[in-house]
């Protein structure tokens, strides 16, 4: 039970006259955050709980089992997260992108680890004072449970490529995927970026990072694909990769 009574402790009150800008109100991608629902004043709250974390290409945010004290937003740069079987075998379930959302957790614990694939930027904010902010701004709630939908829609969508769809289906479904996110965010969806590793791939798709490097040659021998410099991919025939990844 939250005791709201600590609520101006935690995140003092700004009133709508007395608020001056908010550092947040130039970020790039706040459609896509949890700030998004919040005016000029309720986001100068938001900012004052709110910290910045700089991470370089493959530094740990944090484990799975640690207490998770923390949720984050990516703001630039892409992350991984993933669990770790007994045996040792990883299975990323998903990449991060700007205006992505972690560290939700039902328990205390973080129930996966997080890891940076390029030099990345977030906002951290303090579990527990952004469940106070949650109980004075109920459309921050609202917005975090949009974007659990959203994640349980991911999860079901990894499902299928984990079950049902071949090596050239999951490579392809992979491309489009992240073709669509970046249009999202106003980047090139192609050449799109791919900044990770054949083995987070992957590991991501259920396949051996030979298989993934296999089927990348033989999409650009049929030139479907182009493999450009600094991790890009240039989508050349994105009707057929549609086909491929739709089972045609």
């Amino acid at each position: 039970m939250f005791d709201i009574n600590h609520v101006s402790s935690l995140a003092p009150a700004v009133s709508r006259e007395e608020a001056g800008p908010s550092p947040c109100s130039a970020c790039k991608i706040r459609n896509l955050t949890i700030c998004a629902p919040l005016n000029d004043a309720e986001q100068a709250q938001m900012a004052a709980i709110v910290s910045h974390v700089e991470l370089e290409g493959g530094a740990p945010l944090f484990d799975e089992g640690e207490p998770a004290d923390h949720v984050y937003n990516v703001t630039s740069g892409t992350l991984k997260v993933y669990k770790l079987l007994p045996d040792g075998r990883r299975q990323v379930t998903g990449f991060l992108l700007a205006g992505d959302f972690l560290g939700l957790a039902n328990e205390d614990d973080y129930a996966y680890s997080a890891e940076a694939v390029t030099h990345c930027s977030l906002c951290r904010f303090p579990r527990r004072k952004l469940e106070i902010l949650m109980q004075r701004f109920p459309k921050v709630e609202q917005r975090l449970l949009s974007i659990a939908s959203n994640e349980l829609a991911a999860a079901q969508e990894q499902m299928l490529l984990l079950g049902r769809k071949t090596a050239r289906e999951k490579i392809a479904s992979f491309l489009l995927l992240l073709a669509n996110r970046a249009r999202q965010r106003g980047m090139s969806d192609s050449p799109v970026s791919v900044p990770m590793s054949r083995t987070d791939i992957g590991d991501f798709l259920g396949l051996t990072t030979e298989t993934v490097s296999r089927t990348f040659t033989q999409l650009k021998q049929g030139n479907l694909i182009r493999l450009l410099p600094n991790g890009l991919v240039e989508l050349s025939a994105r009707e057929d990769l549609e086909d491929i990844a739709g089972g045609f």
